[in-house]
């Protein structure tokens, strides 16, 4: 016997989910591209998901946040393309990046990159070093007076025994 189409996008949507967790936009679009034309029906799916608590934009965007910032340093701005990239609801994202910059400041955050960086590349000593060391805090989405600060103290600090 052949399963409903509900059921059949329902078990899909599930398995997708056990895998990674995922925003309701990425995750309609993988269920209309198995079942095209089937809008309703995967609104439906989506709505049931929701009430079970196995669909959270604002939960999801919340640990993603956390989790990104624990395991690299990075700045709003980074953070808050990575959360697009995953078609979470403006809103969602400026909640997770608040609560996620109240619980680790920006301050701490660039401190960490510009230690690892130092023990991987050394201190900078020269203007092309330290220009090096701008240009991937820049990457990282730090904020420019935040990064010019951090860049300047780490070139006059005296430099470290080891």
């Amino acid at each position: 016997m052949m399963a409903s189409l509900y059921q059949q996008l329902m078990d899909r949507a599930l398995r997708l989910l056990a895998r990674k967790a995922r925003s309701t936009a990425e995750l309609r679009a993988k269920l209309m591209a198995k079942a095209p034309g089937q809008e309703p029906i995967v609104e439906q799916v989506l709505a049931r998901l929701h009430e079970l608590g196995y669909l959270n934009d604002r939960q999801l965007a919340s640990d993603y946040a956390v989790a990104r910032l624990q395991v690299k340093p990075m700045g709003r701005r980074r953070l808050r393309e990575e959360l697009r990239r995953k078609h979470l609801p403006e809103e969602a994202i400026e909640s997770a990046l608040d609560r996620a910059y109240d619980r680790m400041d920006e301050a701490s955050l660039i401190a960490r990159a510009v230690r690892k960086w130092v023990r991987i590349k050394g201190r900078p000593k020269t203007k092309a070093d330290a220009k090096r060391l701008f240009d991937h805090l820049a990457r990282l989405g730090f904020e420019y007076e935040h990064i010019r600060q951090a860049v300047r103290e780490v070139s006059r600090a005296p430099l470290e025994e080891d």
